[in-house]
C-alpha cells in the first residue's frame, strides 16, 4: 500500500485555499448537486442511512452525520475509540456502523454514538474496514502487516463478533477496497495482479469462499473501490489517471457508474478533484438511484 493519508495515522485536514464539497449525483439523470460545502472540515467518505435523511462522513478524526434536509451538520459522540479514518460502513438496518481507528483496529458503535466494541485482536495486522455482509455477519477488510507498509494488502474476511480472521486468496500484489455484493455471493475489489506495472490497479471480484476471481474491467486508467449498489444493477468506482500509485489526494479523478452487465460502458462518469476521501466507501442512496461523494478544489471559487 502507498504510504497515503489513510495509513499515517493522521486524520487529514484541508489545505491552505481548498475547501471540501459534498455532492450527489443523479444515476437517472446524470445531474449533480452541491449539498454541502466548508472551509474549516475535511469531510471524507459518505455513507447513505437507510431512511434516506442523511449522510454519515468521517472528519478530524470524527465521526460525522449530515442531515439533507437542512444541509446541517453535527458530530456523532463516540466513547472509547482512537481517531478514526475514512474506512467505515454501515449495518444493513442502519442500526450500527463498524469503524477503522487509527490504531489499525475495527470497531462496532450504534449510529447514534455512544460506546463502542473492538472487534479484532491484535494479530500482527493493520485492519482496514470496507465492507459488511448483507446478513451482518461477517466483515471484509484489507489487513497490512504492522509496521511494513511495503507489504500488500490483503483481502481478509473477519466474523463481526470478532473471532479468526479468514485469508481470501486473490494472486499476487497489493488489493483494496473488499465490498460484498448484495446478494452475498461476490467481493468487488480492486487488485494489481492483471498487470505488470507497478499500482495498476483494476476491479475484480472474487466468491466469498475465495474462488473464482476474475478481471471486470481492463482500462488505461487506474481503477479503485468498487461499489455496487443495493439494488445491484450498478457498480461505482473511483478512476484515477494512469500511472497513478496508490489512491492519493488533490488530483483530476473520475466518478464512474456502470452497469454490472456491461462493464466496458460507463452510464455515468463526473469529473471532480479529490482521490482520497472521495469515494472510499459504498455511497448508494437506499433505493439506488443517488450517489453521494466528495471533491476538495483548491483556489477556485
Amino acid at each position: 500500500m502507498s504510504k497515503d493519508p489513510e495509513t499515517n495515522f493522521e486524520p487529514r485536514g484541508l489545505k491552505p485555499g481548498q475547501r471540501c464539497e459534498v455532492w450527489v449525483a443523479s444515476v437517472v439523470t446524470g445531474e449533480r448537486e452541491l449539498i454541502f460545502s466548508t472551509e474549516d472540515l475535511l469531510l471524507e467518505a459518505p455513507n447513505w442511512v437507510p431512511d434516506n435523511s442523511a449522510l454519515i462522513l468521517n472528519g478530524a478524526g470524527s465521526l460525522w452525520r449530515l442531515d439533507l434536509a437542512g444541509s446541517s451538520i453535527g458530530q456523532i459522540p463516540l466513547e472509547d475509540i482512537p481517531d478514526l479514518n475514512n474506512d467505515h460502513v454501515l449495518a444493513p438496518d442502519g442500526e450500527n456502523i463498524y469503524l477503522s481507528a487509527n490504531d489499525g483496529h475495527i470497531y462496532r458503535a450504534g449510529i447514534g454514538g455512544g460506546g463502542t466494541v473492538r472487534i479484532t485482536a491484535d494479530d500482527g495486522y493493520f485492519h482496514f474496514l470496507h465492507g459488511i455482509s448483507p446478513d451482518e455477519q461477517e466483515l471484509a477488510y484489507v489487513g497490512i502487516k504492522v509496521g511494513d507498509f511495503t507489504q500488500p494488502g490483503r483481502l481478509m474476511t473477519i466474523p463481526v463478533v470478532g473471532g479468526p480472521s479468514t485469508l481470501i486468496a486473490t494472486g499476487p500484489g497489493h488489493c483494496d477496497g473488499p465490498e460484498y455484493s448484495p446478494d452475498g455471493e461476490w467481493i468487488y475489489f480492486n487488485t494489481e495482479p492483471f498487470t505488470t506495472s507497478p499500482g495498476h490497479a483494476q476491479i475484480a471480484r472474487v466468491g466469498v469462499g475465495g474462488s473464482g476471481a476474475e478481471q471486470l474491467i481492463e482500462s488505461e486508467t487506474v481503477d479503485w473501490f468498487p461499489h455496487v449498489s443495493p439494488d445491484g444493477r450498478l457498480v461505482s468506482y473511483l478512476r484515477f489517471p494512469a500511472g497513478t500509485l496508490g489512491h492519493p489526494a488533490d488530483l483530476p479523478v473520475d466518478v464512474v457508474v456502470i452497469p454490472v452487465d456491461a462493464w466496458e460502458t460507463p452510464l455515468h462518469t463526473w469529473p471532480t478533484f479529490g482521490g482520497q476521501g472521495t469515494l472510499n466507501v459504498n455511497s448508494w442512496s437506499p433505493d439506488s438511484t443517488q450517489l453521494a461523494y466528495v471533491a476538495y478544489p483548491i483556489g477556485l471559487t
